[in-house]
């Protein structure tokens, strides 16, 4: 398997990754995707790491969290062996605070991320979408700490376009 560095980190990772919006196929949306449980999504692992494939990417919100929990089953004694992604944002209850990129949500849902998943760390965790309504300042502090304290290893971003991401970069350079 190729390897290059995540950005201009030293972290390495495949190019290629397995994603796990299949597993669980819990509610409409997912369910149209398909609907791997623990036995299928185990296979796919084992499949997966006998051809050099190590990473593992997911979101709280596949299947309403179904897909961690059953990628963390997948993975149960293998933890060491692999990469884990994860993202949040996206709504995932009824409250006010149950959605975007504020301190609140993201320490609730890197909690629930490690609790679904069954580890004490995320590898590289992302944010799902953009966040209009939460200072980007709020948002990266959060991120900061949440690597400071060990949860999360690395921080990334998913659905942001180009000034979002330049915006971002240009805050955390002060």
């Amino acid at each position: 398997m190729e390897y290059r560095q995540l950005g201009g980190s030293g972290f390495s990772v495949p190019v290629l990754s397995l994603g796990t919006g299949t597993f669980g196929g819990q509610g409409e949306f997912f369910k149209a995707w398909g609907g791997s449980d623990v036995a299928e999504a185990t296979r796919l692992v084992d499949i997966c790491l006998e051809a050099g494939l190590n990473m593992f990417d997911s979101a709280d919100g596949y299947s309403g969290g179904a897909a961690e929990e059953i990628l963390g089953q997948a993975i149960r004694g293998r933890r060491d062996q692999v990469i884990i992604s994860t993202k949040a944002t996206f709504r995932r209850g009824p409250g006010p605070n149950d959605v975007g990129s504020s301190r609140y949500h993201l320490l609730r849902a890197v909690e629930g991320s490690l609790r679904r998943l069954g580890t004490d760390y995320i590898d590289l965790f992302q944010l799902h979408a953009f966040d209009a309504k939460t200072p980007i300042e709020e948002t990266l502090q959060t991120l900061d700490d949440l690597v400071r304290t060990g949860k999360i290893r690395y921080i990334g971003c998913s659905n942001f376009s180009g000034w979002h991401l330049m915006k971002s970069l240009a805050i955390s350079d002060r």
